[in-house]
């Protein structure tokens, strides 16, 4: 009879393992499941992100090469108004010095928007604790080996 308990008692720890492994993997896959819904989420909202800065980062070119445009363009009405000859001398200086700075400043801002684009990107290492449930049923498992052997 004490040998009939002990078996009775083995079995039931290995069904409790068996229940436990599968309430792991169960937990594991619905955890895993909710990782890739939030990853898959996390990556909507950042290609969202990338595209307003792009937006963003397009709309402002626009506007510095049409502000560039009407600056050089009054430049160089003034300087024909003037009777000087706007592509030599300092009036091509004044509009050489005028495409330098914007371009500089486009510069700076694309430097601006690298950065922008840099700092939202998600990392490689986010969790997913698949692992921990495995852990737990195995110390589960080695606590009910102990109890039957000790």
């Amino acid at each position: 009879m004490a040998a009939l308990a002990s078996v009775a008692s083995l079995v039931g720890a290995g069904a409790g393992v068996y229940a436990q492994t599968r309430q792991a993997q169960s937990q594991a896959a619905l955890q895993q499941a909710q990782a890739q819904a939030q990853a898959q989420q996390q990556q909507q909202l950042e290609a969202n992100r990338q595209q307003q800065l792009v937006a963003q980062q397009q709309a402002d070119t626009a506007s510095r090469q049409l502000q560039l445009s009407r600056t050089i363009a009054s430049a160089r009405a003034r300087a024909g108004a003037s009777g000087i000859s706007p592509d030599e001398g300092s009036a091509a200086a004044i509009t050489t010095g005028l495409v330098a700075d914007s371009a500089a400043a486009q510069n700076a801002s694309d430097q601006v928007y690298q950065a922008r684009l840099a700092s939202g990107r998600a990392s490689l290492l986010n969790p997913d604790a698949t692992l921990t449930s495995f852990v737990r049923a195995g110390q589960s498992f080695g606590s009910t080996v102990s109890n039957l052997l000790g």
